[in-house]
């Protein structure tokens, strides 16, 4: 079974491109190539209230490349992607709503652009090894619970179409050129580096900046719809795991939590973690309301099979480093 340990000595001394790097998600993974001493190449658009933020790797930026970069560009990608020996790729419109407000920007990112990075990789570097990031949305609705990865994909957004057919895109690729690939199917992710300004990427950012600006936190519904969480430490395990040893390739896997919860009891939780907050029931927007998903935890077991991944970070530890972080840093992510 592979061990943590083993990661300086996967990745020291390799070329790495993280696409998405500036953003949530990607900046933490960078941060960790960095302390493996991978030689790391950070792909990201900047594009406004995608999630990108500079200041996510100001304290070790020498220490990397950063390519302000499209990856709907094919002649960038065909160029950026030589003699990478990882990519994890990360970079993707995530907003559910903007999915239903501009479906054709979502296809765009979410479709077309995987398609660029993956063809330029078949072209220009066919023995890299790529890891793609989907989503829990893209089973939507669930039909039971827990979800394993042989459940349907009935996505219930453009967004959940979209990420479902850039994560087989990958794995076309993997079954017919050759191009080593694995995708993990993401829940709910939380910690340092998120997104915080505005409400369109996920509630957990909207609760936290809520209870951290002394805001009345708005739930929707009865507050009983049940989720599971993820601190992004641990993701960042997983993506590591997948895209160092070759058992992976090919396959998609579930990540998921031990402690699943009403977002009514993840609510008080983090008002008793931060000392501070109020929260209130609301109607669901008829906007949310149309693309919710009702309960959904999943099922991880694939996984810890066989890479030995597993939930390590609980929730309470989690909040209490989340709420310090953006206390000590929120000039940096509040505009």
């Amino acid at each position: 079974m592979p061990k943590r340990a083993a990661f300086p000595d996967i990745y020291g001394g390799k070329k790495v491109l993280v696409t998405g790097g500036l953003g949530f998600i990607g900046s933490n993974l960078v941060r960790r190539l960095v302390e493996y001493g991978a030689d790391v190449l950070i792909i990201d658009s900047l594009i406004p209230d995608y999630g990108g933020n500079l200041f996510n790797i100001e304290d070790f930026k020498k220490k990397v490349t950063v390519n302000i970069a499209d990856i709907r560009d094919q002649h960038g990608m065909n160029y950026l992607v030589r003699d990478q020996d990882y990519i994890f790729n990360l970079a993707g419109q995530v907003s559910h709503i903007d999915s239903m407000s501009d479906p054709f920007t979502d296809l765009d990112i979410n479709c077309r652009a995987q398609l660029s990075i993956l063809e330029a990789c078949r072209h220009y570097n066919p023995g890299v090894k790529v890891v793609y990031a989907g989503t829990r949305q893209q089973y939507g609705k669930p039909d039971y619970l827990p979800v394993d990865e042989k459940h349907l994909q009935h996505p219930a957004d453009v967004n959940g179409i979209n990420k479902m057919a850039g994560e087989w895109y990958h794995i076309l690729y993997n079954n017919v050129y050759n191009i080593r690939a694995s995708s993990l199917r993401l829940t709910n992710t939380y910690g340092p580096r998120q997104l915080m300004k505005h409400n369109r990427q996920g509630f957990m950012s909207v609760f936290i900046r809520q209870i951290i600006d002394g805001e009345k936190i708005r739930i929707y519904g009865d507050g009983k719809q049940i989720r599971d969480f993820n601190y992004v430490d641990d993701v960042v395990d997983a993506f590591l795991l997948v895209a160092g040893y070759s058992d992976c390739d090919g396959h998609i896997y579930n990540l998921g939590g031990d402690e699943p919860m009403m977002l009514i009891d993840l609510v008080q939780l983090m008002i008793e973690v931060a000392e501070q907050g109020s929260y209130e029931l609301v109607p669901f927007p008829a906007d949310k309301k149309r693309i919710d998903i009702g309960d959904y935890y999943g099922d991880y077991r694939r996984i810890k099979a066989v890479m030995g991944w597993k939930y390590r970070t609980p929730m309470r530890e989690g909040l209490q480093k989340t709420f310090e972080f953006y206390r000590q840093y929120k000039e940096y992510y509040w505009t």
